[in-house]
């Protein structure tokens, strides 16, 4: 069997991750954490007292908003729930949880355990339970996982857990993890102030007759610094500024920027095909210009 392997041959068990919002589910307390600490129990009142109904345990876990149509799910639509009090009657879609981890059991701790281990608890405690609430799907078999990605909906990519592993956080779990990704275009129309080895693109791409901010590249490589760098022509003396989410910064200060004539297209890698909410969810990454291409051959919308 082909198997994920880590540094030292250690066997991986692989599972997809669908794109939507890391959560944390206290079933005792009807209780929805995200990962960065915010209480979601409001807003996701409808998940919180599914899991009610399952024993006294700690999950971790991806809420997902699956639409009704059947024909996917959407990630904008998990957003639409953050203001307010709870579910909306004639919603479009459903919100599900894609659970991939147990962390307590009621007063026991179980990260300390072989994932192994908190797999098969995992499967114990959802046996019969909400529809709502279901357990990925694990394989050790790399190509099966592969299959996953654009075979099920919604799934962006794959995590990789140590079958011998206990539970950690961050950048301590040592997880593995691959996203599929895609690439299109986009026109420079500004530079961060950063230092060069900080510095990153301001992008932008023609929507409804006029070139609109869409995003801010991830720090440039120096090799496409050097490239990109004696194309680019001022439009301005002063400084701009973009707010934070544009640069797929939620909550972030605004991003300040020399502003450049639309003149230079590169081409960038994203996790997304298309924009959300006019720009792009996460920061791209620029692979190189496209000498061969100008702002005004580029398609409005993508």
């Amino acid at each position: 069997m082909a198997t994920w392997r880590q540094a030292g041959g250690q066997s991986n068990s692989a599972y997809p991750k669908w794109d939507g919002w890391r959560c944390q589910i206290h079933t005792a307390t009807r209780r929805v954490w995200s990962r960065h600490g915010t209480d979601l129990s409001r807003q996701f009142s409808d998940v919180a007292d599914a899991a009610a109904s399952l024993p006294d345990a700690v999950l971790d876990g991806e809420l997902v908003a699956v639409l009704n149509d059947g024909s996917g799910v959407a990630f904008d639509r998990l957003q639409s729930r953050a203001g307010r009090r709870g579910p909306r009657r004639g919603a479009d879609f459903t919100v599900h949880v894609a659970v991939f981890d147990v962390l307590a059991v009621g007063n026991t701790d179980w990260r300390l355990r072989p994932y192994a281990e908190r797999r098969t608890e995992l499967l114990r405690l959802l046996e019969d339970g909400p529809a709502a609430l279901r357990a990925v799907p694990t394989t050790e078999d790399r190509g099966q996982a592969l299959k996953w990605v654009g075979a099920l909906a919604g799934v962006e990519g794959l995590v990789g857990k140590r079958t011998d592993a206990p539970y950690a956080a961050g950048l301590a779990s040592g997880w593995v993890k691959w996203r599929e990704r895609h690439t299109t275009e986009a026109v420079v129309i500004g530079v961060t102030r950063a230092t060069p080895t900080a510095q990153a693109l301001v992008l932008g791409r023609p929507t409804g007759g006029r070139m609109r901010a869409v995003g801010v590249s991830l720090p440039l490589a120096q090799q496409v610094r050097l490239a990109v760098a004696p194309l680019l022509h001022a439009a301005g003396e002063e400084m701009r500024e973009l707010p934070g989410t544009v640069g797929g910064l939620p909550g972030a200060d605004p991003v300040r920027f020399w502003p450049v004539k639309p003149e230079v297209v590169v081409e960038i890698e994203v996790d997304q095909p298309r924009l959300e909410f006019g720009r792009y969810r996460h920061r791209p990454r620029v692979r190189r210009v496209r000498g061969d291409l100008t702002s005004e051959m580029l398609d409005e919308g993508h």
